[in-house]
């Protein structure tokens, strides 16, 4: 059997920060995330309510399955200057891609013990939070996002589910006492109790997996966030001792300005955008967002780029884009509007 030092040490040399096992068997909190799923609190995320089982179990993702070993991968870095904040983990080239690639090696090599194993990371049916807290890598906190005690809220999580049987590390425990920054930092309201989240009401969600329109009553709350909300995790005081990644395939990728991408095709979109998380919007959620933060922050300036998004053949795109040309109509009036870029 490989030592738990070997496999931390495989897993180091492939940039990952953070790494905790567990033994494989049913993880807690199963009531609640039924509960959850049932309340419709879930929003368009209908793929988690399939493979419910497995998620809650990971040892029904493969046979004979002993340990879950869990790595975190740093994210944070600053943010790059422009319109249109990004959340810090889609920045660069999408972290599914980085942190599978990562894990498949290191789960050929636990092949030489004699192991099989699976891989997941975030879109396979296992909830990574969970089994993260569970094998010590940190815990969830009120937001719901795990906290790791030196890299704080910016761990990208990735799991190999394998059949070697490894000593399980112990849970790390809540530290988060009465602190509720995270609580009072969300625009929207979305985390309705500690360590409850509705996301339906989360900006993250609505930037990212709604599918429709993002309903009039969050889109002044988007501010200029474009894809994903970072404010519950800036908000954690654990954050103190985060430091940049090292890891240069998470590095922010140049973007051009709002206005020019609010012009973009489909042929164009894809080009640039291939390899990021922000890929899989496509073009028509990408420019739907793109409209609501010029209508929350755009200038006089964006009115000729909008007034053409607003002819746009798909009726996503043309309705946000004529939502927005009505807000800077609006801030005008009102004498709030910024001039120029």
């Amino acid at each position: 059997m490989p030592t738990a030092t070997a496999i931390r040490r495989e897993l180091a040399v492939r940039g990952f920060e953070a790494c905790g096992f567990a033994s494989c068997g049913p993880l807690p909190h199963a009531d609640y995330f039924r509960q959850w799923l049932a309340g419709g609190q879930a929003g368009d995320m209908d793929w988690l309510a399939r493979g419910v089982e497995s998620r809650l179990d990971p040892s029904e993702l493969l046979s004979d399955a002993r340990t879950l070993i869990v790595a975190g991968l740093n994210s944070y870095q600053p943010r790059p200057a422009g319109r249109g904040i990004v959340a810090r983990y889609a920045l660069g080239k999408d972290y599914h891609d980085v942190v599978r690639a990562r894990l498949k090696e290191v789960a050929v090599w636990l092949e030489g013990f004699g192991g099989r194993q699976r891989v997941c990371v975030d879109t396979s049916p296992l909830l990574e939070k969970v089994a993260a807290a569970v094998a010590g890598v940190g815990w969830q906190g009120k937001h719901t996002v795990l906290i790791h005690r030196r890299r704080g809220t910016w761990l990208l999580l990735g799991v190999i589910v394998s059949t070697l049987e490894i000593p399980a590390d112990p849970p790390e425990p809540d530290r988060c006492g009465s602190c509720d920054r995270c609580i009072r930092a969300c625009p929207t309201a979305a985390i309705t109790a500690p360590y409850q989240l509705d996301a339906r009401r989360c900006l993250a969600y609505l930037s990212v997996e709604c599918k429709g329109p993002i309903p009039e009553e969050f889109r002044r709350a988007m501010g200029d966030r474009v894809f994903g909300c970072d404010d519950c995790l800036d908000a954690c005081p654990w954050n103190r001792w985060a430091v940049a990644t090292r890891e240069a395939a998470l590095a922010a990728r140049p973007m051009p300005d709002l206005r020019e991408m609010l012009g973009w095709d489909d042929a164009t979109f894809r080009a640039h955008f291939r390899g990021t998380p922000i890929f899989r919007l496509k073009r028509p959620r990408w420019l739907r967002n793109v409209a609501v933060v010029l209508g929350n922050v755009g200038t006089l300036e964006d009115l000729p780029a909008l007034k053409r998004a607003a002819t746009d053949p798909d009726p996503l795109v043309a309705e946000h884009a004529a939502w927005a040309i009505c807000e800077i109509g609006e801030r005008e009036k009102a004498g709030r509007l910024p001039t120029g870029v």
